[in-house]
């Protein structure tokens, strides 16, 4: 028989090998699928997992795509950590590519002559603000009339959805634009500056990292990160000290909300350069896996963008090569998210064999001696025998 054990003590070994053990099994369910399917295991595998890192040009598309994931991912961590259940990391990041989608298509039409560099602060500004403003809903909502984060978070994706789409639909829609839903291209000057010429990768990439050393040190180094943390890990506990839980909860969704935001600014004024119904990929939802896989660290956040990445550019990559479904990298998203939930398992728990049959005489109930002279032990209900 197969027992789960407490342990003494949480296992800090499976607390970071928990990630790989998951990713291994995703590897082994998609190997299978691979085959259910008919395809080539091995050049699957290679498209998903090889491919994405095969050259300049992919290293640095994998780049552009894990920034957002890494700042939406940072302020989930806050949050989570906190205990602070924020869901809508996906509303906040439109909120954030609206109102930065908005500055540039003024900086577009007032014809500035911006320079990138002067936009690039400005664009944070705006998407910071878009996000933050959005998570404050969220926690006015939750701080006055104690209403479920989660609930009004995940509602707020919806809504942020809706205004997007009535304003490429409506009053941003571009009137050359062959009536499709979107906004007119940016200007050249509000756009984000590029690290390499000739590649998508931007400056927002190097953002990205200087704010995951940035909550580090916030978490790690600073009163009111400890006081955070404090708070989620024990309530009472942090009460009893004088942490506030009302600062908590403000501080984490609206720092959540502006690197989402920013996240959002630095897409649609980077490698889209317009407003489009389809700003977000699923940034927000996605960053909540990469959040648990980099075991709500700052640093391994970025891992776990990475990781999410190549997944996100392997399913592109495999839908042209090798002919696969598209749905195929949100299964694969899914599994190691399920994965990683079982495996964390083995923190707090080890696995221990037992023997069925001494389990069973253990567990049978021993009966009395009676002496052999005592004949009223043997009697029923029917008399004496």
């Amino acid at each position: 028989m197969l027992r789960l054990e407490a342990r003494p003590a949480p296992s800090r070994f499976f607390a970071w090998a928990s990630p790989v053990l998951s990713l291994l099994i995703t590897i082994a369910v998609a190997t299978l699928l691979f085959i259910l399917l008919g395809k080539d295991p091995v050049r699957s595998l290679t498209v998903f997992l090889i491919e994405p890192f095969h050259g300049l040009r992919s290293i640095t598309e994998l780049g552009l795509k894990a920034t957002p994931l890494i700042l939406c991912s940072l302020g989930l961590a806050l949050c989570f950590r906190s205990n602070v259940w924020n869901i809508g990391a996906e509303g906040q990041y439109l909120a954030g590519a609206m109102l930065a989608g908005g500055l540039a298509l003024w900086v577009t039409d007032a014809n500035l002559g911006l320079n990138r560099w002067v936009f690039l602060p400005l664009a944070i500004i705006a998407g910071a603000l878009g996000g933050a403003a959005w998570a404050s809903i969220v926690a006015l909502l939750r701080d006055r009339f104690n209403a479920n984060e989660i609930l009004v978070s995940l509602m707020l994706v919806y809504v942020a959805n809706l205004l997007l789409n009535w304003l490429v639909f409506g009053p941003w829609k571009d009137p050359k634009g062959f009536n499709f839903p979107q906004s007119v291209s940016f200007a050249d000057g509000a756009a984000i500056p590029r690290i390499i010429a000739g590649m998508r990768l931007n400056w927002g990439f190097a953002v990205a990292l200087l704010a995951a050393v940035g909550m580090w040190l916030f978490m790690s180094r600073f009163y009111l990160g400890f006081a955070l943390q404090v708070g989620g890990l024990a309530p009472a506990a942090a009460r009893y000290a004088g942490f506030s839980t009302r600062s908590a909860l403000w501080t984490s969704l609206l720092t959540s909300g502006a690197l989402a935001g920013v996240a959002g600014a630095f897409e649609v004024a980077g490698p889209m350069g317009q407003l489009t119904p389809y700003v977000s990929n699923n940034y927000g939802f996605t960053a909540i896996i990469v959040a648990f896989v980099g075991r709500l660290h700052p640093l391994g956040c970025v891992f776990g963008s990475v990781l999410l990445s190549m997944f996100l550019i392997g399913g592109e990559l495999a839908q042209s090569r090798v002919g696969l479904p598209s749905a195929l990298s949100g299964v694969f998203q899914g599994v190691l998210l399920f994965s990683l939930l079982a495996c964390d398992t083995l923190i707090h728990y080890r696995l221990r064999w037992l023997d069925a049959g001494r389990t069973e005489r253990r567990a049978a109930p021993s009966r009395p001696a009676i002496p052999l002279g005592d004949r009223s032990a043997y009697s029923t209900n029917e008399g004496s025998k």
